[in-house]
């Protein structure tokens, strides 16, 4: 068991953190950007007018990303789901504006490429400290699972990290409890001994619902307003700090 001192606030009897991948520990909001501008772009290519209202809705504001918008918290299925309503409205069918959706995420990817994204600094000394403190330590993303085991392969991660878990097309996604829990199982500890570290209120609703030993939530570099609802809103994980380990 761990003590964690966090600013103010004492999480006793810690077993494990659980993180969030995107805007917590990798410093993706570069690539996401890019992302989601080339996916507005060539559906526009076919659908004239509609490309602003998709960067909107992805949550891109010329060279920011919204930390609570669609593409910094939601999966890749449900962004595409989304893209595919606003399709939908300029009176094309359902499957159609599926297909067009789908198949300019497809080629978006293809021309973006998975360029590597860097680790935010200081998270790898974060994570190595707390590992050999006893905790254990697991990345729950919106992510698919095998982007997340790509990011910590990239980072060689593997030593500090146990779990790798993403959010699969059909399956559960924040802030449904059920993640947070099953990740709990993965990791053989009880999620009141478990805390979660991320940057959206997703984070935070899935891990408070799902009975964690509390929430961190961090942002790098805008404001956190919008994580008011953490126990603890922190600007670099090095304010992550272990007071005790019995």
């Amino acid at each position: 068991m761990v003590t964690i001192q966090c600013k103010h606030i004492t999480f006793q009897n810690i077993q494990a953190i659980i993180f969030d991948k995107d805007g917590t520990l990798e410093d993706s909001e570069e690539y996401l950007r890019s992302l989601g501008q080339k996916r507005s772009r060539l559906i526009d290519a076919q659908i004239p007018g509609i490309g602003e209202p998709l960067l909107m809705a992805f949550g891109i504001q010329g060279d920011r990303l919204d930390p609570t918008g669609l593409l910094a918290v939601g999966s890749r299925y449900e962004t595409e789901i989304a893209a595919a309503a606003y399709i939908a409205e300029t009176g094309r069918g359902w499957l159609e504006s599926r297909a067009i959706a789908h198949n300019a995420f497809m080629e978006a990817d293809q021309v973006i490429g998975t360029t590597p994204s860097p680790l935010f600094v200081g998270s790898l000394e974060v994570l190595q400290d707390l590992s050999q403190a006893g905790l254990k330590l697991g990345i729950l993303s919106a992510a698919s699972t095998q982007r997340v085991k790509a990011f910590v392969e990239r980072h060689q991660l593997q030593d500090y990290v146990q779990l790798q878990m993403g959010v699969e097309e059909f399956g559960p996604s924040k802030p449904d409890p059920a993640l947070f829990i099953q990740a709990c199982q993965k990791l053989e500890v009880a999620p009141q001994n478990t805390l979660m570290v991320g940057d959206s209120v997703g984070d935070i609703e899935m891990a408070r619902n799902a009975g964690a030993a509390g929430c961190i939530g961090i942002s790098w570099r805008s404001t956190a307003a919008h994580l008011h609802s953490a126990d603890v809103a922190i600007a670099q994980l090095n304010e992550i700090q272990i007071c005790q380990s019995d």
